[in-house]
């Protein structure tokens, strides 16, 4: 986590991933306490099994709904602009017709 938090952009969307969770007899981490770590940086966990497709289609639909909220707040508080002449910009949309 701390390369992610060092390299990547600020905002980044993060999931905790536990894999493997159809071999209980090897489990090394926890169900609850893999839950109250992700719980304590405020990011989601989810256990998956590629073996038995288990949570894997859910991890990748969290991150999706993940990147699209936080995209969808972006475009809403970035609304686009067209630069007009020197200098001044005129939001795109802002008014209706021509005139």
């Amino acid at each position: 986590l701390q390369e992610i938090d060092r390299y990547a952009t600020e905002g980044v969307n993060k999931l905790l991933v536990g894999n493997k969770s159809d071999m209980t007899d090897k489990k090394v981490v926890e169900y609850n306490v893999a839950k109250e770590f992700a719980d304590s940086l405020g990011i989601p966990f989810l256990e998956t099994s590629a073996k038995n497709a288990s949570n894997v289609e859910q991890a990748f639909l969290t991150m999706a709904r993940q990147i699209k909220e936080r995209m969808g707040n972006t475009t809403v508080n970035n609304k686009p602009t067209v630069q007009v002449g020197q200098g001044s910009t005129v939001q795109s949309g802002s008014a209706g017709g021509c005139c």
